[in-house]
């Protein structure tokens, strides 16, 4: 069984932040690359390279959007499908029906889409971890913590 890290938009920015003056920035990308060296695979779903990206985008920064675009080739890049959309309606609902909600009603609900792109990623034989800087809302679809704890 493989060992797989998926990254949400929080982890996401911090690795593809150009400024090392930032200590946690500068603690994730060497935690990112001692795990990639011990064999994880690390994935990037599209949900946050979608969310990274739009904000790159709004302030203009054209660097950032470049780092991003890099950053694809030192992580698996998990596209949203329609069963990644299928699952997410599914997650979503269920969530609504225990009185969870992780967003606003008439929001897209990024958590649930990057939840589903994680569940489905470990059908396929993979023992999955969802990297975040927020654990709450993932928490209730996948193993999620916070990025420092995965070791």
């Amino acid at each position: 069984m493989s060992k797989a890290i998926v990254l949400d938009s929080g982890v996401l920015g911090m690795l593809t932040n150009p400024k090392t003056s930032s200590d946690d920035c500068e603690k994730c990308k060497i935690w990112f690359r001692s795990l990639r060296s011990s064999g994880y695979k690390m994935m990037l779903p599209e949900i946050a390279d979608y969310e990274v990206r739009r904000e790159l985008i709004r302030a203009g920064k054209s660097a950032g959007i470049m780092r991003l675009n890099e950053f694809k080739n030192f992580a698996i890049y998990l596209p949203i499908t329609t069963e990644v959309m299928l699952l997410a309606a599914e997650l979503w609902a269920e969530a609504r029906r225990l009185g969870r909600p992780t967003a606003d009603p008439k929001a897209l609900d990024g958590d649930v889409i990057l939840a589903a792109q994680a569940r489905l990623v470990a059908t396929v034989g993979n023992e999955v971890v969802v990297a975040t800087t927020n654990v709450r809302h993932l928490s209730l679809f996948v193993d999620a913590r916070e990025w420092q704890l995965i070791k």
